[in-house]
């Protein structure tokens, strides 16, 4: 059954004549904790049933050595989501915190933790911050393999702005401590 939208029902953004651009964005998942691939999963189908969001491609999955990680800490799976998005990025960075705690993330003193979910803001359009709880561009995907092969499998022709071309960062980073699984397959809604 196809539904029609309410003729009664107006959009707040007409009535100001707002208009909110769209937005090409880029966000990092990542698991090391519990069933790595039903998390990331999880996660694609928590940002595609995000109104205002439209997921638009979804990278192979990469199995990565934890960088900066605690001893002792399991392989990451690891991959990337382009979507585009009307929301504002700090809205957007709201919706991937609760996708993260949802999933059972729990935030504790020790960086870079073994954890069920990451959901990390790469790129926001061309859009620039840096304030107590959210910088743009993210300030290390330039330097980590699970970030750029991934995006570089979407795009190619990507770029992180104000820091380079995607394929020349995972040039310089190599491809060490990550490997490609084509046997890890997202299942399609």
């Amino acid at each position: 059954m196809t539904e029609t939208p309410n003729p009664h029902l107006v959009d707040a953004d007409t009535l100001t004549g707002e208009m909110r651009p769209i937005r090409r964005c880029v966000v990092s998942l990542g698991s090391n904790k519990g069933d790595r691939m039903a998390k990331l999963q999880g996660a694609v189908s928590s940002l595609k049933d995000t109104p205002d969001v439209w997921v638009t491609e979804v990278s192979p999955v990469y199995e990565t050595e934890p960088v900066d990680a605690p001893e002792g800490s399991e392989p990451f799976l690891n991959c990337v989501v382009l979507l585009d998005t009307t929301l504002s990025a700090h809205v957007l960075l709201e919706r991937a915190l609760a996708i993260e705690s949802a999933f059972g993330r729990q935030r504790g003193t020790v960086p870079n933790a073994p954890r069920t979910l990451d959901v990390d803001l790469i790129v926001v359009g061309d859009r620039r911050a840096d304030d107590e709880s959210l910088t743009l561009p993210h300030p290390r995907a330039h330097e980590r393999a699970f970030v750029l092969a991934p995006w570089h499998d979407l795009d190619p022709e990507a770029e992180i702005p104000g820091v380079g071309p995607v394929a020349e960062l995972l040039e310089q980073v190599g491809r060490d401590g990550i490997e490609r699984r084509d046997d890890l397959v997202f299942e399609q809604p």
